[in-house]
């Protein structure tokens, strides 16, 4: 076989190859691995660009690259964990690649990396907001009572509640936000939800599982915590409704307290300018369908 031939057939392959790119979002991370003699930067801001400029040139290629988000502490305990070397790029390498499978991770699509960082970010906390969750869930064991496992009657629970939410919202796109009060920060999840031709509602597997586990931790744990949904259809306003967590009820929050919450800067607590072309709605009442059936723990 001619020896162009072969090079244009490994070109090909190339293409078929897809890779992973650990990427140091911010200085402090990237200060922990100037460290090591074999990482060679010495400067965030280049470092970034030259990060850039190797997608750009990898998507003109036609390769597909992922960006996971890499962690010096967790590169560290790796290299501990498996006896690697992480002063060497190969064990950075073997690092990344685990990341692609594992850890918190977005496709490179074009967008510029000041675009990329911060969606990576958001995806790491949202990892992390699982994560935590479920292992709370998994960690609360048995009611004393009973011997019903709390965690998994919670999300059964918590699935129901949503279910019947969406039930009972007005047609359209659905945007919901839960928040939960639990150490030592807010967990906070989203979900989106479209609905579909025959009328029912399309949810993304991962979003609701998310969602479905940060609702069920305030719910077994009996946290303080929320719901609030938005309602998006064409030619009518968007709705905003609210329900307050209690125990293991969600509790209808009236259009007055929908506004309320609504419109105050969570950070600052300072009243934000409300929006136009939106209405602030009392819920439907869930009745007996927002409380555990049987007993509660």
């Amino acid at each position: 076989m001619p020896h162009t031939e072969q090079r244009a057939m490994r070109r090909v392959l190339r293409r078929e190859i897809a890779g992973t790119i650990g990427l140091l979002t911010d200085e402090h991370d990237f200060t922990a691995m100037r460290r090591y003699r074999t990482f060679t930067f010495d400067d965030h801001t280049t470092y970034l660009q030259q990060v850039e400029a190797l997608l750009r040139t990898l998507a003109a290629q036609g390769s597909h690259t992922t960006v996971a988000l890499f962690d010096p502490e967790e590169y560290a305990e790796f290299c501990a964990r498996n006896n690697l070397e992480p002063d060497a790029p190969s064990s950075r390498t073997r690092f990344t690649a685990e990341l692609a499978a594992t850890g918190p991770a977005i496709p490179y699509e074009g967008q510029p990396l000041a675009e990329l960082v911060p969606d990576l970010i958001d995806e790491a906390v949202r990892q992390a907001t699982w994560q935590y969750a479920t292992n709370v869930l998994a960690r609360l064991g048995a009611c004393a009572s009973c011997g019903e496992d709390i965690g998994r009657s919670a999300f059964a629970h918590a699935s129901h509640l949503i279910a019947r939410i969406l039930d009972t919202a007005s047609p359209g796109h659905r945007h919901l936000v839960c928040s939960v009060s639990a150490a030592p920060e807010t967990l906070v999840a989203v979900l989106h939800a479209d609905e579909a031709p025959d009328g029912t509602a399309h949810l993304d597997e991962t979003e609701a599982l998310e969602f479905t586990s940060v609702l069920a931790l305030g719910i077994a744990t009996h946290s303080a915590g929320g719901l609030v949904m938005r309602t998006t259809a064409p030619g009518s306003p968007d709705r905003v409704y609210g329900w307050r967590l209690r125990g293991e009820r969600l509790q209808p929050l009236t259009a007055a307290e929908v506004f309320d919450a609504y419109c105050t800067d969570i950070e600052s607590g300072d009243l934000v300018s409300p929006e136009s072309g939106v209405d602030y709605c009392t819920p439907p009442d869930l009745g007996d369908d927002g409380r555990t059936p049987g007993h509660a723990h």
